[in-house]
């Protein structure tokens, strides 16, 4: 069991969405700090005035796609509020609805370093001292788009199926070492933040933040190396394996809607 209680809970993209919950949550159960990292400084000012805790809570501005950013923040954050025991990945950005061919190498690049690329050095940060103590929980928020192609999303898609595949390799890097630090992979459905705002569903119900939020906290207390949200969707992939594609595509794809869920995505202004 990973005890949030007199943990130090690092979690980026906190100032709106699950991320907000989770902060929430953790200082419920007890954390000593919940810092909140996020590009948008009126957010993290909304997330700290909602929790109303000044003494256990702490916001910084950083851009996660910036290396450099990355590594000054976590200095600084380690610093102010004392080491980070459990870090929560969870900034994310989708740029559109777009068909690939469609795509800029800007919104390509800003997609994979926001989605991919800072979860691992924000990970390499944090990873040093939690090993040396032999404690620490990271807990890498991916996506159900990791596990299921979909049009209209397939850089997003992309940066997610990264996630998954970086997240369990160090899950298993780390057991094999038989260290106390222990991973999480969460890959979530389509939730109702507003990130992905005119997405329809069809099959799988929209999820909702609180209980998705309290889902994966719990996740991370009873060390889950993977939680899919919601359980059921894993079915889809079992039909994934055992379906031909092209019938796949048909009966999942077009017949249950999958492929067409973000057909009138707006997503966040």
């Amino acid at each position: 069991m990973t005890r949030i209680k007199d943990k130090c809970v690092l979690i980026t993209g906190a100032g709106s969405g699950i991320g907000r919950i989770m902060g929430r949550l953790a200082l419920e159960k007890g954390a000593r700090k919940v810092v909140v990292w996020d590009l948008n400084e009126q957010n993290i000012a909304a997330s700290l005035a909602e929790y109303a805790a000044p003494d256990r809570t702490a916001g910084y501005r950083v851009d996660v796609s910036d290396p450099q950013q990355v590594a000054d923040t976590f200095a600084r954050t380690c610093r102010e509020c004392g080491e980070v025991g459990i870090l929560i990945n969870c900034a994310g950005i989708i740029t559109g609805n777009k068909t690939f061919d469609c795509q800029t190498v800007g919104e390509i690049r800003r997609t994979m370093d926001v989605n991919a690329t800072a979860p691992m050095v924000l990970a390499l940060q944090a990873l040093p001292a939690m090993i040396a103590r032999n404690e620490g929980h990271i807990c890498n928020i991916a996506s159900a788009a990791g596990m299921i192609s979909n049009p209209r999303m397939s850089v997003y898609a992309a940066s997610k199926w990264a996630v998954i595949g970086w997240s369990d390799s160090l899950r298993i890097e780390l057991q094999e070492a038989r260290s106390g630090v222990h991973v999480t992979t969460v890959a979530p459905y389509y939730i109702d933040t507003g990130m992905f705002r005119g997405v329809h569903s069809r099959l799988v119900p929209i999820l909702d933040p609180e209980k998705t939020a309290r889902k994966i906290i719990r996740a991370i207390e009873r060390n889950r190396d993977f939680r899919g949200i919601p359980w059921g969707f894993h079915l889809i992939r079992f039909v994934q394996g055992i379906l031909p594609t092209s019938w796949f595509d048909r009966i999942i794809g077009h017949w249950a809607g999958i492929y067409h869920t973000m057909d009138h995505f707006t997503g966040r202004k």
